[in-house]
């Protein structure tokens, strides 16, 4: 497998991206490869002395980067050059296999739409991300890909986000809720109710009907299905949670507690742990017509060795195989 990596997404890149791909060697199988795209030159500049990392990395030079402030659609009209764009080709012509980037996200979403296309039957990619919880992981979706959503849109996102579970993470028959403002039928805006309508005698959709946001957490579901925007927001509190409110009360138990300071420090490692976006590597962008995993822009070396893990086991787990062939079934 040929896994390309946006060398120059990122807030650490080029060189976390770089370090990600030297620490994915044990990850590849014979003839796996890392194509790092991005500037030949800066790109030389973080690969390790010698001729260890020659094996397992290929780079491929583009001249253009797109910042993370730009416009999607005008940043890759107006630089075709750049290391997403080029990224992107490469998966269209079959040069890689997969795409990875902590870049602009929006601009990722919009040159894997454009070169890959969507899966057969797909009206609109999602990105559907994993969030740790003490009764296991959930899949959020859509996160932020599509911010304008239909009820159709939230329909597949339900029937790809729990393939995508089955697939990955073994669980049969995923349980779905609507993120809503009540459990109740009649709760939620004119989007809610009408994906309510849509889904609810779905037969490839275990639909357990509204949740509200405390029901993230509790084990109710095993897929929470909302619009981009929304789904965004969540993401974002659950990330500001974890590093602010969990880190600030381990700071106050441990001076309250000195003498525990040190096993406080060590629990709060292992649970801090859970809840980092590099133990996840990335999202991936679900009903594009390959793989595309998009990974959080202060993705550290960890992260992209992740994501290069969850790219192989997608493509082991034939993710896109699956999708299409259940939504085929509707």
């Amino acid at each position: 497998m040929r896994i390309g990596i946006d060398a120059m997404g990122g807030d650490g890149a080029p060189a976390m991206c770089v370090a990600g791909a030297v620490l994915s060697r044990d990850l590849l199988a014979d003839g796996d490869r890392i194509v790092l795209v991005g500037d030949e030159s800066a790109i030389h500049e973080h690969l390790p002395a010698g001729a260890e990392w020659e094996d397992i990395i290929e780079v491929y030079h583009a001249s253009e980067v797109i910042s993370m402030g730009e416009s999607p659609i005008e940043a890759l009209r107006g630089k075709p050059d750049s290391s997403m764009a080029v990224l992107a080709e490469l998966h269209k012509r079959g040069k890689v296999d997969a795409m990875i980037s902590a870049g602009n996200t929006g601009a990722c979403v919009a040159a894997a739409q454009m070169r890959l296309r969507r899966l057969d039957a797909i009206y609109r990619p999602g990105i559907t991300i994993l969030t740790p919880t003490y009764r296991g992981p959930v899949a959020i979706s859509d996160v932020g890909a599509n911010v304008n959503c239909r009820p159709q849109h939230l329909q597949q996102y339900a029937i790809m986000s729990s393939e995508y579970l089955a697939g990955m993470c073994g669980i049969e028959n995923p349980r779905v809720g609507l993120l809503s403002i009540g459990e109740e039928d009649a709760k939620g805006n004119s989007l809610v109710k009408n994906t309510r309508e849509l889904i609810k005698d779905d037969s490839r959709i275990n639909f357990i009907g509204n949740i509200e946001g405390r029901d993230l957490f509790s084990g109710v579901c095993d897929v929470m299905i909302c619009e981009g925007f929304v789904g965004n927001v969540v993401l974002k509190l659950i990330e500001g949670m974890s590093i602010g409110v969990i880190q600030g009360m381990l700071k106050e138990m441990a001076a309250a507690m000195p003498d525990q300071a040190a096993n406080i420090a060590r629990s709060g490692k292992s649970v801090m742990g859970k809840y980092d976006f590099n133990e996840y590597g990335g999202a991936p962008l679900l009903g594009v017509a390959g793989i595309c995993i998009i990974c959080h822009g202060a993705s550290n070396e960890r992260g992209i060795m992740n994501a290069v893990r969850g790219a192989k086991e997608f493509s082991s787990h034939q993710i896109n195989q699956r999708i299409v062939k259940l939504v085929s079934e509707g």
